[in-house]
């Protein structure tokens, strides 16, 4: 099943806060994930970026909103309160408790209206980005709507790179992996460590770098650019084996703007020599992440409350 979305969380994490008592946020999950049924596999499903518990940040965004209506209140570090109004809704509650309900209160809209004053330097930037990138920025919070954004981005990128670099001539292609494994980390990441040498009757072999700083091993390395609906076969795997052999070496790597069919993978498997192979898909996120042939235009920063500074209880 999958994870009730911030709307549908609203009610139950009202509900979890009956009563009056103050209720330490991490019990108002844990009644929301009874309510809702979400398992404890699920409860630790973690965004596109692998740092935010989805269920978590989803019932934390509904505190959020449920107190900017005016609907219970945050006495202390880490704890929730259910106001009076917030019990009169419960008592009375509509046909559904979501963000929809909750612009028809006027505290949610004044507070609305507070946070539209201070981006009012830039409307309509949230649409803009919905409209786009195709994200649906009703189901999810302003952490997962940034993640769906960049996320969409970084797959454009890499696509747009790809087909870069497909359109360059084979010997961009060779210069581009010596500068990328340089960038991984080879040759104690100094490029001077590496050098392309594809060339007429290369055998092979387009390019060799040092594995670190001191040179005290080879990695040899063999550039493909293929068609993307053409696979690498095990034959060319057999032929790069063959060179590096010759040469008394026995680690490569194959690069390959296209794919390895079945055979080439299971060839690099069970061959003596140490082989990494690495297709289009996986040398444009890896141009990405080691910043090769890209650079950052755009930073946006997410900034949380620090609870610890304002632990009065614990502070001097």
């Amino acid at each position: 099943m999958a994870i009730p979305d911030l709307d549908s969380l609203m009610h139950a994490t009202l509900k979890a806060l009956s009563g009056g008592a103050e209720i330490h946020i991490s019990k108002v999950h844990d009644f929301v994930a009874k309510e809702h049924d979400v398992t404890p596999e699920e409860r630790q499903e973690t965004s596109a970026n692998g740092k935010t518990l989805i269920f978590a940040n989803r019932v934390n965004w509904a505190t959020a909103d449920l107190k900017g209506a005016g609907l219970l209140e945050r006495p202390s570090r880490g704890f929730c309160r259910i106001t009076a109004e917030g019990e009169k809704v419960l008592a009375d509650p509509p046909s559904r408790i979501d963000r929809k309900f909750l612009k028809t209160l006027p505290v949610y809209i004044e507070w609305a209206k507070k946070l539209a004053a201070r981006k009012e330097a830039r409307p309509n930037d949230v649409e803009e980005l919905e409209h786009k990138l195709d994200i649906d920025i009703k189901l999810g919070t302003p952490e997962e709507i940034a993640e769906q954004a960049a996320l969409k981005i970084k797959t454009a990128l890499e696509t747009e790179l790809l087909e870069r670099v497909h359109q360059a001539p084979p010997e961009f292609l060779e210069r581009l992996i010596i500068d990328l494994l340089g960038k991984m980390g080879y040759g104690g990441g100094d490029s001077k460590m590496g050098r392309v040498t594809g060339k007429t009757g290369d055998g092979g072999i387009d390019g060799k770098i040092k594995e670190d700083a001191l040179g005290l091993d080879e990695v040899y390395v063999q550039a493909k650019r293929y068609d993307p609906d053409k696979g690498v076969g095990a034959g060319d795997l057999r032929n790069f084996v063959g060179a590096i052999d010759g040469e008394g070496v026995s680690k490569g790597v194959f690069v390959t703007t296209a794919k390895f069919n079945s055979n080439a993978k299971d060839f690099a498997r069970k061959t003596s020599k140490r082989i990494i192979l690495i297709d289009g898909e996986e040398l444009a996120r890896l141009m990405v992440e080691n910043d090769v042939g890209v650079r950052e235009k755009t930073t946006i920063e997410i900034k949380r409350i620090d609870e610890d500074y304002f632990d009065l209880e614990g502070g001097s």
